[in-house]
């Protein structure tokens, strides 16, 4: 039986027990109502007042017998409440050490820190791939809710050192920084690129100002949700065809449609061919949009010819499966001979 249930029936059995007192006086003694509770309470209260009345042989019976129902619910009661406080600071211990050997385990995730509005969503996004990722918060709100999302998270303060070595920053991917605070965004930044420094970090900027202290504090990519926002509401207005492909190509929930892009491994079968001798397009009807070679150069409609190096990355439109395909051949070995 639970604790939380032994507390509840002790609350319900206090009840019944100074029901059956009072009632059992009011019988035996023929005492008024008032009368017989009061005795109740001073008896099993054992504050040692004197009798409201002189008790008949069956009445001290009666109350020997209250006595001992009373001491068994006072060890009871103590029973139910030790188990409540060791069950309960027991599950969290273990909670807590299940969520650490999780957050160990992790290796080419991303570390997501602030779980607001911007930061809820990303999760959300991540899940939905899905992406390994952990979530650093401080806010006790924010935790209760990450919590019953049953979310991989660190409590602790992101610009923090240990905070972000507990959530893995050695092994880690990519970090964001999406607290509303540029300052301390940008001390975010810092920490993350002392600690990690080949890190993909994305930092949010609230003022047009801060981004320019983002990318000197060592951001990789600055985002001002404000400025993408306004953006992306007038463009769909100016161009909403284009926006709502956009939207379907992009939002990983359209089965015919998918805009991707894949690396392409140093072993890859594909390195060294072009994109006509690859078979993208003829064998798996997959449109290469762009290719970003290696030295961060971005090649918009790359011609036929376009030779694939290892390190490119194909920007990519076609069915999901198709593209999975691809993935599979973009990082597997070349067959030797």
């Amino acid at each position: 039986m639970s604790p939380t249930r032994n507390l509840r029936l002790s609350f319900f059995f206090l009840i019944g027990l100074l029901f059956i007192g009072t009632a059992g006086y009011v019988m035996i003694e023929d005492w008024s109502l008032i009368d017989a509770l009061y005795m109740t309470v001073i008896t099993v209260s054992t504050v040692g007042f004197r009798e409201v009345y002189r008790l008949s042989p069956p009445g001290q019976v009666f109350t020997i017998a209250l006595i001992i129902f009373w001491v068994s619910f006072i060890a009871y009661s103590a029973g139910s409440i030790v188990q409540f406080m060791v069950e309960g600071q027991l599950r969290s211990i273990l909670g807590r050490r299940k969520l650490e050997k999780k957050i160990s385990k992790l290796r080419n995730h991303y570390i997501i820190c602030g779980y607001g509005r911007i930061g809820t969503h990303i999760c959300r996004e991540f899940e939905a791939k899905p992406v390994p990722f952990v979530v650093v918060e401080k806010e006790t709100a924010k935790i209760e809710r990450l919590n019953l999302d049953e979310t991989l998270f660190v409590n602790g303060d992101a610009t923090l050192d240990e905070t972000l070595i507990r959530a893995g920053i050695r092994h880690a991917k990519g970090l964001i920084t999406a607290v509303t605070s540029d300052t301390e965004n940008v001390y975010i930044t810092l920490t993350a690129r002392g600690l990690n420094p080949d890190l993909f970090i994305l930092a949010r900027a609230s003022e047009e100002v801060s981004e320019t202290k983002l990318k000197r504090a060592g951001a990789s990519k600055v985002i001002s949700p404000y400025v993408m926002g306004a953006s992306r509401m007038a463009q769909a207005i100016l161009r909403p065809s284009v926006v709502d492909f956009i939207e379907i190509a992009t939002a990983g929930k359209n089965y015919e449609l998918q805009l991707e892009e894949l690396r392409i491994a140093a072993d890859s079968a594909l390195v060294g061919k072009n994109l006509i001798t690859s078979g993208i397009r003829k064998d798996l009807g997959i449109i290469i949009v762009g290719v970003k070679k290696d030295d961060g150069q971005m090649h918009f409609n790359p011609a036929p010819t376009t030779q694939i190096d290892a390190g490119d990355v194909l920007i990519t439109l076609g069915e999901p499966s198709a593209i999975l395909n691809l993935e599979q051949i973009a990082t597997s070995k070349a067959a030797d001979g």
